[in-house]
């Protein structure tokens, strides 16, 4: 394992939920990551933001990690979600305040408004 390998399962393992993005959560430097953290934020769920631009090895090393091609990209207990577009369609359909739930992730927000 490389070392951003063991940099990125490490961030994984850190956290219930993880969110390798552009920016921080406070200030995403993308709108792709700004619309993960807002649905994140609206649902109430605690999460741990990677910003990727702060180190090119973990930006290029979580793309081969997941073999994903776009960030932001979501972990949940360590299973990979998958980036904005699938986050938002789970999001609007539901399906994302299921899986939380099913996960143990405490979820405040269940209607979309």
């Amino acid at each position: 394992m490389t070392d951003a390998n063991t940099t990125i399962k490490t961030e994984i393992d850190s956290q219930d939920v993880v969110v390798f993005m552009k920016g921080t959560p406070q200030f995403p430097m993308c709108g792709f990551s700004g619309q993960v953290v807002q649905i994140l934020n609206y649902l109430e769920v605690p999460f741990k933001g990677v910003n990727v631009l702060d180190d090119m090895a973990i930006r290029d090393g979580i793309k081969a990690f997941s073999n994903w091609p776009t960030i932001p990209q979501i972990y949940v207990k360590g299973e990979f979600v998958g980036g904005c577009d699938i986050t938002r369609e789970m999001f609007q359909s539901g399906e994302l305040q299921q899986f939380l739930s099913e996960k143990g992730i405490p979820v405040k927000a269940t209607a979309v408004a």
